[in-house]
């Protein structure tokens, strides 16, 4: 037997409310006298209600714009890929320090010139990145995101 498997239930039956004045809980039952909070129903108030005044998120000035959490993609031109041969990944992007890490999205972009044969396999390509590495004698192939691998314990 350990103290952590004890199974042990409470002794004290819930209190019963609102049941004649030498019932302790009588009355008012706790709750003061009269009043919104008084009525029942009123915990039912929406998160900052101030008691039909205006609420609280309406009062606080707030900040122009929008904040996005959806990742962008990192960019990499096509000119950075001319020392590049053969089957190019996000690993291979990654290792070349291209891109910060291989589970990001990559978008590869049209710039300078292409020269290079590269069989390129990321998730995105502009139509431009595409005709240009089909041009200098390549492909490219749209790949799903890499999932990162989950942390061995």
């Amino acid at each position: 037997m350990k103290y952590n498997d004890l199974v042990v239930e409470k002794n004290t039956r819930p209190s019963r409310k609102g049941r004649g004045i030498s019932a302790g809980q009588g009355k008012t039952a706790g709750r003061g006298t009269k009043g919104q909070k008084a009525r029942s129903g009123h915990r039912k108030m929406p998160a900052g209600f101030m008691g039909g005044q205006r609420a609280i998120m309406q009062a606080v000035p707030k900040l122009k714009g929008f904040k996005s959490f959806h990742a962008k993609a990192e960019v990499v031109y096509t000119d950075r890929l001319n020392d590049l041969k053969g089957k190019i990944d996000n690993f291979v992007l990654a290792d070349k320090n291209l891109i910060s890490s291989p589970y990001v999205k990559v978008k590869v972009i049209s710039r300078g010139e292409l020269t290079a044969k590269i069989d390129l396999e990321t998730q995105f390509a502009s139509k431009s990145a595409m005709v240009a590495i089909r041009a200098a004698g390549g492909s490219f192939k749209k790949v799903a995101i890499l999932k990162k691998p989950a942390a061995k314990e």
